[in-house]
């Protein structure tokens, strides 16, 4: 699972590197990063991805919204490994999606994680940190633990 946040810096050639704790579960399984929906990027297990892949490619394609979809995940997909030093190599497309300079933010979201500029994720904390307008955002989820 991915958790916490973890700031970290990208070296010139598009280095990054991934959080110790984050590393073993994309060594099991491999990881795809692509362009998120808030102008950061999204990094998935390739079996997360998989299952995003299938459902999205069920979606029907005259539909403008499924190729729009389809569009902004799979043309900015990429397979990414990680190294022995524990870093991934990201596209410098990708970079400029994102925003991404030297210093970035990873963020674990529980099956995958983002990686944001640090401008654009102080901009996210300011969101995530505004407790009335959550009180609002959330009040018809049941976020109640379980038994």
């Amino acid at each position: 699972m991915f958790l916490g946040q973890f700031q970290h810096a990208i070296d010139a050639k598009g280095r990054l590197t991934i959080p110790a704790r984050f590393r073993d579960i994309l060594a099991a399984d491999g990881a795809i990063v692509t362009q998120g929906f808030d102008r950061n990027l999204m990094a998935l297990t390739t079996s997360s991805f998989q299952s995003i892949f299938d459902r999205v490619n069920r979606m029907n394609m005259t539909d403008p919204s499924a190729r729009l979809l389809k569009r902004l995940i799979f043309s900015n997909a990429n397979k990414v490994d990680v190294d022995k030093v524990g870093r991934i190599l990201i596209p410098q497309y990708l970079r400029d999606v994102a925003g991404l300079d030297n210093d970035v933010v990873i963020v674990g979201l529980g099956d995958y994680f983002e990686i944001w500029s640090t401008k654009l994720w102080a901009e996210q904390l300011a969101q995530i940190q505004d407790t009335e307008a959550n009180a609002q955002r959330f009040i018809a989820l049941d976020l109640s633990p379980g038994d």
